[in-house]
Formats: C-alpha cells, sequence, structure tokens
C-alpha cells in the first residue's frame, strides 16, 4: 500500500559515469529495478537539470539528477471476503487454518490472496503486532503447498513471546506426510542444510561447517503401511526452509507430489502431500500449554483413502 510520503535523491555525475544513460545511472545509483525505474520515469519524477528525462537520455559530467521516490509500506490490505479458517483464538493468540496454495503473507505492496490478507480483515490489531506489517501478526510460515495450522498474535508482547519461543525450539510442530521409499518406523534426522547454489527455490545437505549452512533436526515415525507408500508423522525442532521435505528426501523417502524433492507424482492431488498438523506451545499470558491440531484436508484424506492408510494414530 503507498503513501503519500516521498524522498528525494540529488545525484551528481561524475567524469567515470559521464556518457552513461540516465535510467541505467540512476539504477545503479539507487539500486532500483527496471520496473521501478520505469514508473519513475513515466511519473516525471527523474528529473535532469530542472525537467523531466527520458530513460535514453546521456548524462554529462556534472550534472544534478533529481529522483523522488515514493515511500511505499509493506502493509496487509484486508480482504473481508476472504475465507478464514479459525481454529482457536482468545485475547493474545490466533491459531488459523492454512489452505494449500496460499501464501502465508505478502511479499509485495498491495498484494492479496495470503492469510495474513484474511487474519487482519478479522482481527485488525493483527496488523500492529509483528514487527513487518506484511505479516499480519503471523508468527511463523508454511510454504505455499503445505496445509495446515499457523500461530498469529494479538498484541506485538504476544508475538514477541511466541516467536522467541520458535527461535528457541520451545515449539512442538508436527505434520503428516505421505512417502515413498524404504523408511526405518522411526528415527532422527540431524542434517544441516543450505541453500542450493545453483537452485535458490530449493535447499540441499550441507557440511557442517559449510558456506550457509543451517542446523537442522527432525524426527520421524511411520503411522502406517501399504506397499511403496508409508505415511509418517514428522516433528520438527528447527525450521529451516523446506526442512521436512528435504530430510525426508534426503533419507531416501521423498513426499509424494513433491517433485521439486523427487517425490513421486500423484496427479490428481495438484499439490505435494505435507500438512501442519499440530502446534503445541506455552501461552505468552497465562504460561499453560496451548495445543491445536488442524483437520486433514479432503483432498489428502483422498489420497490416503486411494492407498489404504489411515490418517489417526496407532
Amino acid at each position: 500500500m503507498k503513501t503519500n510520503e516521498t524522498t528525494t535523491h540529488t545525484l551528481v555525475v561524475d567524469e567515470g559515469k559521464a556518457g552513461q544513460r540516465v535510467d541505467l545511472f540512476v539504477g545503479e545509483a539507487l539500486g532500483l529495478s527496471r520496473a521501478k525505474l520505469k514508473k519513475l520515469f513515466d511519473a516525471g519524477a527523474v528529473k535532469v537539470g530542472g525537467r523531466p528525462a527520458k530513460k535514453g537520455l546521456l548524462v554529462t559530467a556534472g550534472q544534478q539528477v533529481t529522483v523522488v521516490v515514493p515511500e511505499e509500506r509493506r502493509e496487509v490490505v484486508p480482504e473481508p471476503e476472504a475465507p478464514l479458517g479459525v481454529l482457536y483464538s482468545d485475547e493474545a493468540l490466533v491459531f488459523v487454518d492454512k489452505a494449500a496454495g496460499r501464501p502465508s503473507h505478502p511479499l509485495q505492496p498491495g498484494e492479496t490472496g495470503t492469510v495474513a490478507n484474511a487474519l487482519v480483515a478479522r482481527f485488525p490489531e493483527c496488523a500492529e503486532a509483528s514487527e513487518d506489517p506484511r505479516e499480519g501478526g503471523l508468527c511463523h510460515r508454511l510454504d505455499i503447498e503445505t496445509s495446515g495450522v499457523m500461530a498469529a498474535a494479538r498484541t506485538r508482547e504476544a508475538w514477541e513471546a511466541v516467536r522467541s519461543a520458535f527461535g528457541g525450539r520451545e515449539v512442538d510442530k508436527r505434520y503428516l506426510a505421505l512417502v515413498t521409499g524404504p523408511l526405518a518406523d522411526e528415527g532422527e534426522i540431524e542434517l544441516p542444510l543450505r541453500h542450493h547454489p545453483r537452485h535458490p527455490d530449493r535447499v540441499e545437505p550441507a557440511l557442517e561447517e559449510g558456506e550457509g549452512a543451517r542446523e537442522a533436526h527432525s524426527e520421524f515415525r511411520v503411522l502406517g503401511r501399504e506397499g511403496e507408500y508409508s505415511l509418517v508423522e514428522v516433528r520438527i525442532h528447527t525450521g529451516v526452509l523446506h526442512q521436512v521435505r528435504a530430510h525426508l528426501a534426503a533419507v531416501g523417502a521423498p513426499i509424494v507430489g513433491d517433485t521439486l524433492y523427487g517425490g513421486r507424482e500423484e496427479p490428481e492431488l495438484g499439490r505435494f502431500f505435507l500438512h501442519a498438523r499440530e502446534l503445541g506451545l506455552k501461552h505468552p499470558v497465562t504460561g499453560k500449554e496451548v495445543r491445536v491440531e488442524s483437520p486433514l484436508p479432503e483432498e489428502l484424506r483422498k489420497v490416503l483413502e486411494k492407498h489404504h492408510l489411515s490418517p489417526t494414530r496407532p
């Protein structure tokens, strides 16, 4: 969401930049994207010698270039019509049920269709709870294709306490995943992860001392088996990007539908089979344990029925 506030930058062309196109000069100086530069030039916000400049103008040494840049605040746009499944709420916390295919919160100003958009429409105070307004009070994230329970705060004090609990490994986070491949009945996976150097949208195992390596610790137990398929409960103690997906793939049991990590395709599903089933944490006000569970979505239940498996705990 844009505000009426602006920042004016005055740039002086040095001899080393003489002869450069003004749009390239401004982009390098201010670190702006091509899309942002186009908007500025279209709006006449870039001036050379006091006059609006065209982006193809070549600058000369000593020229002054002024750029008026609108400030953009990362606020969440409330969406009253967006569905929001509330699993639990009190004066400090809200636990919501995230559907697969919905981002947790906006990344761009004005973006809609996220859990945070629906959350702040129903609980406006959540917009002020998190440090970054775009998070809408959410205390953590889930991948777009992952469904399940998410925790949000209604006050800054509650948000800070719950965020600290996540960082301190004091939150019990349990997932359900359907996998294929050989897998022990239960076990632990302590395998550091890092962003893949050639594929920034995924992570890979890393040496503990390797560049970008982050500690990652997961526990798992098999709830049921049928042929090559296993339904697994995974408890994660850390919160690395794609941790459950990467850890299961690393031990030879990738998640069904997760083709990014080598999972077997399940064409009728349209997503990978990963569900954030349960969150347990210490309430930031009462100090008592709060444990909230998300029911398995119908599309995942149908996949289990197809493979003759049950989501109930043994």
